[in-house]
This record gives structure tokens, C-alpha cells and sequence, in this order.
């Protein structure tokens, strides 16, 4: 079982990176700030202007300890890890199954979008019964409806096309109903729609800034079990478009990342006044705001929960490491079928 190890997210704009014997360094203004010993680390990830002295990233890649690079807005910029592990057979075959369009590639993004679909409609159904004074139960419920027929067109072998559009078609029908989640704040944080690249209110900064968290640890998790995390069946290959780390992220969004929005908008945990509209339009999160998100993104991690497919107690953290786990045993011919992360 792969240890949980600490993510460390570094948002002071100006900071510095080095290595010590052992361990990383933080410096801000020369002075240090923090040290840790590199070994305890699952991840580094840094957002905006930190850099990172090259004895750093070079030990950290020996370490497995993948450096990343990020904007404030968390769209991802560049990644330092060390030789990729894993059996060259499998990413081989890997490549393979992802030119069978309507074969394996097909079944497989069919597993992943059921488990996302799958996913919405628990967060659609969870809302409506813990929140039925305060959220539209009717519109909810006809929305899960919906959903549910959508999870029975997915059981039947379709095309990868039909694939990509009952995604699409189930990712319109959650987020338009999206708002009626939304309990606290609703002047500020009410729900128009999904925009990006960059986002044009709060609600879609936080959205886009916890999806590439996950997204993030998806990447990881993929590089951690031997797969190409660029290569993906769901997602079309793009240079620079990291594809199966996105299929895989494709089964979290709904329980882990939009999750946790509803949870920092609904507690109040985040407010309006900790966002800024950037020189391009784009809305940013300020400093205080982006940490609160962090070490609720991090104590998320931490949750336990059941894995429906293994039956073992694990954190939520290490869900997306299983089913990259599972997913290259399926690729190698050891389970018959990916078995989708179904939330329970």
C-alpha cells in the first residue's frame, strides 16, 4: 500500500526553495521559514512567483518526489519528477488500447464516466435530503432522474462518441442545476454556468483551483503505478493535455472536488471578499483565501472511507492511487474489467 505522504503547497509569493542535507528548505526575504525532511513528502507543489534551486529538484527527484509548477489561478505550468517507473509492456499496451477507439478505449471511458455521472447524481441526491428546507428538492430530484438514465444507457457497449456524449449531456444537466446546491452566500456565490480559462466568478475560481489539485494528484497517481498520465481514452490527446489524468479526475469531480466548494461556500469557510477580478478578467483568490482552500483540500484528503471495489478502510486521499492501481492491473490482464470508483 503506498504511504500517504503530506503535499506540500507553497504560496508566498517570493519564496525559495533549497536543499539541506536531507531536507527542504523554505526561505521568504532569506529568511527560513520552514524545514522539512524531503523523505515525508508526497508531493511539492508551488503556485505563482516561488522558485526552486536545482540541487532541490534534483534530490527531490531521486527522492520520487514530484516538483510542480502552477499559476495562481492553478493551471498547471510545467512538472519535474525523476525516470519514469513502472514496465515499459504496460505503457505500450497502454498506447494500444488507446487506439481502439470503440474497443478498449471505448469500455474503459465508459467505466469513467459512469462513475462520474454516478457521483453527480449522489452529491445532487445527498443536498436534497440534508438541505431540504433550504434547496429546490423537486428540480434536484428531477435532475437525478435523469442521471439515473443516463447510468443505464452507460451499461450497454457504446461507441466511444456516444461515450464523450452522454458525458457531455450529464455534465450540462449537473450544473444546471448546480446553484440550487448552493445554501449561504447565494448574492455572491450563485451559480451561472461553467466558465474557465480563466474563470469569471467566485464560484467558478474555486471550482477550477480545487480541479487542479486533483487533478494534480491524479497526474501523480498514474506516474506512480507506471502509466502515461498524457495518454488518455476519454480525453483526446493534445500536446500538453495531461488525458488519462484527466479520465481518472473525471470519477472525483462530483464526490472530492465540487464536494469540497459546497462545504467552503455552504460553512462560510470562504467569502466574497477574499476574490479579485485579475488585469484579464479572470477572478483570483488572495492569499488567505487560496490557504483556507488548501488546508481544506488537505484535511479532505485525510477523510477515511470504504473503496467499494476493494473493500478495504483507506483515506480519500489514496482513491485516486487505487484506481490507478487498478487501472494499470486491467491493462496487464489481471481484473477482467476497470471497476469505476462508485461513491457509496
Amino acid at each position: 500500500m503506498k504511504r500517504h505522504g503530506n503535499t506540500l503547497y507553497v504560496t508566498t509569493q517570493g519564496a525559495y526553495l533549497a536543499r539541506s542535507g536531507q531536507c527542504l528548505v523554505v526561505r521568504v526575504d532569506r529568511e527560513e521559514r520552514l524545514r522539512l525532511p524531503v523523505h515525508t513528502l508526497g508531493g511539492v507543489v508551488c503556485f505563482g512567483r516561488v522558485s526552486c534551486s536545482p540541487p532541490l529538484m534534483g534530490f527531490c527527484a531521486e527522492q520520487g518526489v514530484a516538483v510542480s509548477f502552477l499559476s495562481l489561478h492553478g493551471r498547471f505550468l510545467a512538472r519535474i519528477v525523476g525516470p519514469v517507473s513502472g514496465n515499459v509492456l504496460l505503457r505500450r499496451e497502454q498506447y494500444r488500447w488507446a487506439d481502439e477507439v470503440d474497443g478498449q478505449a471505448a469500455r474503459i471511458a465508459r467505466a469513467m464516466v459512469a462513475g462520474k455521472v454516478a457521483g453527480a447524481r449522489s452529491v445532487l441526491l445527498r443536498s436534497a435530503r440534508d438541505h431540504a428546507e433550504k434547496v429546490d428538492g423537486p428540480a434536484l430530484a428531477g435532475a437525478a432522474r435523469r442521471l439515473a438514465q443516463g447510468l443505464e444507457a452507460l451499461r450497454t457497449d457504446l461507441p466511444l462518441d456516444r461515450v464523450r456524449g452522454e458525458e457531455g449531456d450529464a455534465a450540462r444537466l449537473y450544473f444546471g442545476v448546480f446553484d440550487h446546491l448552493i445554501t449561504e452566500q447565494k448574492d455572491a456565490f450563485a451559480f451561472r454556468g461553467r466558465n474557465r480559462r480563466p474563470p469569471r466568478d467566485v464560484t467558478n475560481a474555486l471550482l477550477s483551483f480545487v480541479y487542479a489539485l486533483l487533478l494534480h494528484d491524479c497526474r501523480s497517481a498514474l506516474e506512480a503505478v507506471g502509466l502515461d498520465p498524457a495518454v488518455g481514452f476519454l480525453h483526446r490527446d493534445r500536446p500538453g493535455r495531461p488525458g488519462l489524468a484527466l479520465d481518472l479526475m473525471e470519477e472525483f469531480r462530483p464526490v472530492i472536488a465540487d464536494r469540497l466548494v459546497l462545504s467552503l461556500i455552504n460553512r462560510r469557510q470562504v467569502g466574497p471578499k477574499g476574490f479579485r477580478v485579475g488585469e484579464t478578467g479572470g477572478v483570483e483568490m488572495d492569499d488567505a483565501t487560496r490557504k483556507a482552500v488548501l488546508v481544506a483540500y488537505q484535511k479532505r484528503k485525510q477523510d477515511e472511507t470504504t473503496h467499494p471495489f476493494l473493500g478495504d478502510r483507506t483515506t480519500v486521499g489514496l482513491l485516486p492511487h487505487l484506481q490507478a492501481m487498478l487501472l494499470a492491473r486491467h491493462i496487464r490482464g489481471d481484473l477482467d474489467a476497470y471497476p469505476a470508483f462508485i461513491w457509496r
